[in-house]
């Protein structure tokens, strides 16, 4: 296979072209199950997480929320570091350099 892009010669099961980075037209027919393909719009909501950081962050619920279990059993026992990892989280989801369990953004809906 080729790419529409480039013109450079590709796996049949390419999702992206590994010269240019455009996506190929299996990039929209993976499926969820069985591989790896991430679909771009997945992901934890900001506002969501923002808010349980906002109203629940000393007890770590937006780190459970986001699957980030191990961070959110130690928020809680330290009911957010006193309030100082808390704070730092939610300013963290504010300027959107916070990441989900699996290092992905949270995502703007």
């Amino acid at each position: 296979m080729f790419c529409s892009n480039c013109g450079a010669q590709i796996d049949d099961k390419a999702v992206v072209c590994v010269k240019c980075g455009v996506p190929t037209n299996n990039y929209s027919t993976q499926s969820g199950t069985g591989s790896h393909y991430v679909d771009p719009s997945e992901g934890y909501d900001w506002l969501t997480t923002l808010l349980l950081c906002f109203f629940l962050g000393a007890f770590g619920v937006h780190s459970f929320y986001t699957k980030k279990t191990g961070i959110g059993v130690a928020q809680l026992i330290t009911l957010g570091g006193c309030g100082i990892w808390a704070l730092v989280d939610l300013i963290m989801i504010i300027v959107g350099s916070y990441k989900d369990g699996q290092g992905r953004f949270l995502v703007r809906r």
